[in-house]
């Protein structure tokens, strides 16, 4: 006879442990994760692996004061590679990765808090480089070096070009100072600050070829009230002209 009431009593605990589950994830601390994305985001030391008061950049600063306007609890890790914190991102109720460009190949897959700042796609070359270009198409025949899983690499693939792939993307630019390729595509204000960082100047721009937005990407599970809290604080803070006086510090 009780043999028909555990399945009964089974599925009425584990619906009312999700029923509570789903009521408390507003307050759930969300997992961040980003890259070494300077001047974006960044360890502090340099390295690849980095926590909480340990990483900053304009994306960072920005972030942080949105969730405190917010009232969401968080907690922030810098790691390496970028195709592992995004696939984290993707899988994992939760967790969100900045920053990233929202494109559409990625619209369907992440919730949207942004956007943070731009990130405009250009085609740099070295300062004496004789090459011009008016379009993309013109740079097929050159070698083109970009970064693994950034979503510069994947629209040049998607149109048919064959970038040379790093999994660093300042590694670039010390590929095109030492003319291992032509040109890097990479993101405006990102390549030259990464340039720099390397201690390599003079790179110019020979092509600007799109005009991106970045944003953090939520997993699809974060409550939407979490996400609409997380915007309105962004909003806010925008119009308030604190995300210009935090960038002032970093550009």
């Amino acid at each position: 006879m009780f043999k028909r009431f555990v399945p009964i009593l089974v599925s009425s605990t584990m619906w009312l442990a999700s029923t509570a589950f789903a009521a408390d994830t507003s307050n759930s601390s969300i997992v961040l994760l980003t890259e070494n994305f300077p001047p974006y985001n960044m360890a502090k030391n340099g390295k690849n692996f980095a926590q909480n008061d340990n990483i900053e950049g304009i994306a960072v600063d920005i972030l942080r004061e949105a969730f405190k306007r917010a009232g969401i609890p968080y907690s922030m890790t810098l790691r390496f590679p970028w195709e592992r914190i995004y696939h984290l991102a993707l899988e994992k109720p939760g967790y969100g990765v900045f920053v990233t460009a929202r494109v559409p190949e990625r619209e369907k897959l992440f919730k949207w808090v942004g956007p943070i700042g731009p990130d405009d796609w250009v085609l740099l070359a070295r300062g004496d480089s004789p090459i011009t270009l008016t379009s993309l198409e013109q740079a097929r025949q050159y070698r083109v070096g970009a970064y693994k899983g950034d979503a510069i690499a994947l629209s040049l693939e998607k149109q048919g070009l064959a970038p040379v792939i790093v999994l660093r993307d300042q590694d670039n630019a010390r590929k095109l100072q030492a003319g291992q390729i032509d040109l890097w595509a990479t993101g405006a204000p990102a390549g030259q600050f990464l340039a720099r960082q390397v201690g390599i100047s003079g790179f110019k721009t020979v092509l600007r070829f799109n005009q991106a937005e970045l944003f953090l990407a939520l997993n699809k599970d974060v409550p939407d009230e979490v996400v609409s809290k997380l915007q309105k604080a962004l909003d806010e803070l925008k119009a308030e002209g604190v995300d210009e006086k935090i960038r002032a510090k970093y550009l």
